[in-house]
């Protein structure tokens, strides 16, 4: 307590030196560092925030989840499987180059093959990529797909600089260069990130600030704290927890939104020798612990019932969600029994990593506690969220607490995960089955269809349980009242065009 008593008086007095200085700087709180700068690499959900100030994307999302342009003033399908983009004329990337066609296909082909690249699979439908004019790209597909445009809204449809990224190389994640409002100026690990605006911006007219400063403030006290000394003007994620002592105060603004993420369990089944265990190793004893959880009562201890308990990837909201399948009661009893019907010894000790914010910490105490009554012993591992993103893809682990901020197909939600040898899966989980489905799903573009197919893969799933689903999050965002032009979009995302200080 006065360690965040400390924090709040350091910010006020933080406050009141800066003054006039920072009149033009908008300050961000963020719950974690982000990861690699890099559009090709970057996994990070609060790396996405900074990409928004940072590289624009060939198109974007609205409030309602509709597919606007960006980069792009347009696009049409010539036949099922070639989409043609056409681009908006005079953008320039922040070190002076020309957005054009040939940009846009470098990018895509870089994304297609990168070493490393978390992009892949998102693009991975895509056969190759002409250069029409300068202005227009074509995009022919390997097949149709219902969900590849939707993948342009995000990382994937950042296009980067072609001769920053070209000169260097490995390195482009400390230097990135794309072509939106705001440019890289520095940053400082586990402490803040700093962009300056860009004064060429194609939208130059929605950009009101000159700087933007995301600080990284992991505890959410404290991030409540330097928000209401006035340190921070926006804190991206204010915990449930929080949100009635923010909304109590006549100076700031609570805007809560619906997400499309969710938060769940990734199981190692065969991601290197760590998941030689009973855990690892046995659908039933995943099944047993996904029993022990009482999914409701979860959200209500750690998140004040405001987070939706589930067993899918998708909110209800989504055109993708299947009503049929229901959350089961917490039965301890018949966990136990499939622990006794897996034949393995009881207690069973697994070792659950979970990123140290205080929430996950707190939400992995009362899995813990849930779980040690149907005979698991759980040992919770802390870890900084960047190096358990790392861990994971290492195969370092045992079973990982970890969230998926969300995608509006639910093709961003699924298949980049469960798909075998997909860039994401680092479950190691390879169901034939399951790959059919996931293909034939995104290669088609009628909803109904899709649907069936994605309601027969959530059948083997929760069978197999690579990736034990617990709750979907809301956005919760806390801001001075004095900041103007936020728009509330399901992705999370902070948009920086029109935010700007009543004056």
């Amino acid at each position: 307590m006065r360690r965040l008593l400390a924090a709040a008086f350091l910010a006020a007095a933080t406050a009141l030196t800066a003054g006039s200085a920072t009149a033009q700087t908008l300050r961000i709180a963020l719950r974690e560092d982000a990861d690699l700068l890099d559009p090709a690499l970057a996994r990070t959900y609060v790396g996405r925030i900074v990409f928004a100030g940072m590289c624009d994307k060939l198109f974007d999302i609205n409030e309602k989840l509709r597919i606007v342009p960006q980069l792009a003033t347009g696009y049409e399908w010539a036949d099922p499987k070639t989409l043609l983009i056409h681009l908006r004329p005079g953008v320039l990337f922040q070190d002076g180059e020309k957005l054009d066609a040939a940009a846009v296909k470098y990018t895509l082909d870089r994304d297609l093959t990168m070493p490393g690249s978390f992009r892949r699979s998102e693009v991975s439908a895509i056969d190759h990529v002409e250069v029409v004019d300068p202005l227009t790209v074509r995009v022919v597909l390997k097949s149709p797909s219902g969900a590849f445009l939707a993948q342009l809204t995000d990382r994937a449809g950042m296009i980067v600089a072609p001769k920053a990224a070209e000169q260097e190389g490995k390195n482009f994640a400390l230097h990135p260069v794309c072509a939106g409002p705001f440019s890289f100026v520095e940053r400082v690990p586990q402490d803040h990130i700093t962009l300056q605006r860009f004064p060429q911006y194609w939208d130059a007219k929605d950009i009101h600030f000159d700087k933007v400063i995301y600080r990284i403030i992991v505890d959410s006290s404290a991030r409540v704290a330097n928000l209401q000394a006035g340190a921070v003007d926006l804190v991206e994620y204010i915990l449930p927890t929080d949100a009635a002592a923010v909304k109590a105060d006549p100076r700031l603004r609570l805007v809560v939104s619906d997400s499309l993420g969710y938060f769940g369990i990734t199981n190692n089944i065969s991601n290197g020798p760590r998941a030689n265990n009973p855990y690892g190793k046995s659908a039933l004893v995943r099944q047993a612990f996904s029993l022990a959880i009482d999914r409701a009562a979860l959200v209500q201890v750690v998140y004040n019932g405001m987070y939706a308990p589930t067993m899918q990837a998708v909110p209800a909201s989504s055109p993708f969600y299947d009503p049929d399948l229901k959350v089961p009661a917490r039965d301890v009893a018949k966990a136990k029994a499939l622990l006794a019907q897996a034949g393995v010894k009881t207690p069973v000790s697994l070792e659950l990593m979970v990123p140290n914010n205080p929430d996950t910490m707190q939400a992995a105490e009362v899995i813990q506690s849930m779980a040690s009554e149907a005979g698991f012993d759980v040992h919770i591992r802390a870890t900084e969220f960047a190096s358990s993103l790392s861990l994971s893809e290492q195969g370092d682990y045992q079973a990982y607490a970890v969230g998926w901020s969300g995608r509006a197909d639910i093709d961003g939600n699924v298949y980049s995960f469960l798909h075998g040898k997909q860039s994401q899966n680092v479950t190691g989980y390879a169901n034939p089955a399951v790959d059919k489905l996931l293909d034939e799903a995104r290669s088609l573009t009628d909803v109904a269809q899709r649907q069936k197919l994605y309601a027969q893969m959530w059948d083997q799933e929760t069978q197999d349980l690579p990736i034990t689903y617990l709750w979907i999050p809301r956005n919760i965002v806390g801001m001075t009242a004095k900041l103007q032009g936020f728009r509330p979009v399901p992705d999370g995302m902070i948009r920086l065009q029109g935010l700007e200080m009543a004056k």
